[in-house]
């Protein structure tokens, strides 16, 4: 973990282009490939998030000897804007975004991948972590520069982990251990406590906004009424178009693994744009987030379990696997992976909730054979791209309309599912869970919820039904240990 000193710079200008030009002393860069020397003059340009292509602007006349000094952030980030430069072969004069933090790093290299010959020294060392996105690439590039100026380390592509690399703290015994079962509450009350444990839930799962100050009266009740909580922390789409809102997030989650949560979700269903900005769906900025979360709760409790944000299962941006609106969860969760996930994860966030026959079924399905259908297949499919790892189920239910009604269009899929059905295929699953070894947790989506009205009818996915009866809770109650 670093120690900042200085919060984040993103935008140098918000109307026009702000040109600023000085003097440095010359520095060595330092990559694997190419020490270089820097050039003696840079400009310094930079391009509002989100904005287009800046009008041309004419390089300005260096600035005289008696000009101020310009602060050494600055020039640090010329620096490593002129090594970048060199590195993809660019013109540099303008950027998309950039970022800064002045922190002392673990070692001589900085916590990048040393250059061949080159004898890392353990211990703080000072140097600045400048995350800069040229403009037209979409690629954000981790260069860090020595306090002194006089050395550069390029440590890749920012959310992926280069070798050699800063290592995540830890964990403790809570990510280990065998499977278990809970369920997501809207409320822990004498009821819903009641239902859960005639299932034999050991766990309880809320989820709740970054900030919330009600998180930690659910630790307590769930503490107090004999479970483990599982906490899902998700903020709102322009959350993450907020400069240091990533260091906000993991700090709030870090107070909860403080103050005891037992697991923490970071983000939900980060795969759509009703969870993550449309247009900037991206899984290696999703692994930033993910890298400062998990290293700050482990700072704060290694026994808090954490758990990767679960995709939305689905399959409909087709053969590309993309669109500006969501991607489907496999090639999201590809990409996560090759963003360097596992190190930042003790257990991997799976949904699965669009069941409308038997989890011991691998065809059969009505609708198709696509893999989302299907528990088994969805289970491998989200734990291909990490080898090692167990799955979370985060959310795991069977919808239906018994004693509510006809369901709205877009889940008419399971009209015709019973609740005798749905206890059954709960069952099954947390038996399946069980004795594959490669589950840690199933929450049940979901125990009490009352809602049927509007668009989505969550009441439908209650195990608790209307009139207070259980038909899962015995089920499952039956098969779990």
């Amino acid at each position: 973990m670093g120690l900042r000193v200085s919060k984040v710079l993103v935008v140098l200008t918000v109307i026009g282009i702000a040109l600023i030009t000085f003097s440095l002393p010359a520095a060595v860069t330092t990559n694997a490939q190419n020490p270089t020397l820097t050039p003696a003059i840079i400009i310094v340009t930079a391009t509002p998030i989100g904005g287009g292509a800046p009008p041309a602007v004419a390089t300005p006349t260096p600035p005289s000897p008696e000009a101020t000094a310009a602060p050494r952030e600055w020039q640090a980030f010329n620096v490593a804007r002129a090594y970048l430069s060199r590195k993809i072969n660019a013109n540099l004069r303008y950027v998309t975004s950039w970022t800064w933090e002045l922190m002392l790093f673990p070692d001589s290299a900085l916590g990048c991948p040393p250059p061949p010959g080159e004898t890392v020294i353990k211990g703080n060392t000072a140097g600045y972590q400048f995350i800069i996105q040229p403009l037209g690439n979409p690629n954000r590039y981790d260069i860090r520069v020595t306090y002194d100026l006089q050395r550069v380390y390029d440590c890749g592509i920012a959310g992926t982990v280069p070798s050699g690399g800063n290592a995540p703290p830890p964990a403790g015994a809570a990510t280990g251990g065998g499977f278990e079962l809970g369920g997501h509450v809207l409320e822990l009350n004498a009821g819903t406590v009641n239902a859960m444990k005639q299932a034999k839930m050991r766990w309880v799962k809320k989820q709740i906004r970054p900030g919330d100050g009600a998180a930690f009266g659910h630790i307590a009740a769930a503490k107090a009424n004999g479970f483990k909580i599982l906490l899902s922390v998700v903020g709102k789409p322009e959350d993450i178009l907020v400069p240091g809102f990533f260091d906000q997030y993991a700090g709030f989650v870090a107070e909860l693994a403080a103050a005891g949560a037992d697991a923490i979700e970071v983000w939900n269903e980060m795969n759509l744009d009703r969870e993550w900005p449309n247009g900037q769906i991206n899984p290696a900025r999703y692994v930033e987030m993910l890298a400062k979360a998990y290293n700050a709760i482990k700072a704060r409790n290694p026994n808090t379990l954490v758990i990767s944000g679960a995709p939305a299962p689905t399959g409909a941006a087709g053969p590309a696997g993309k669109t500006a609106a969501y991607w489907n969860d496999d090639v999201y969760m590809q990409e996560m992976a090759q963003a360097g996930a596992a190190r930042y994860l003790d257990c991997v966030g799976v949904h699965y909730n669009e069941g409308i026959v038997s989890p011991n079924q691998t065809s059969g399905d009505p609708r198709d054979n696509y893999p989302t259908r299907y528990f088994s297949t969805m289970l491998n499919r989200a734990l291909a791209p990490f080898p090692g790892k167990q799955a979370c189920f985060t959310e795991l239910g069977y919808l239906s309309p018994e004693g509510y009604g006809p369901l709205p269009g877009g889940f008419a899929w399971a009209q015709n599912v019973t609740v005798a059905q749905q206890a059954q295929w709960l069952a099954e699953a947390a038996v399946l869970s069980a004795r594959s070894g490669r589950v840690r947790l199933m929450i049940v989506w979901n125990v009490d919820f009352p809602f049927y009205g509007g668009s989505d009818p969550v009441a439908g996915y209650a195990i608790i039904r209307p009139g207070g009866a259980c038909p899962a809770c015995a089920t499952l109650g039956s098969v779990v240990p």
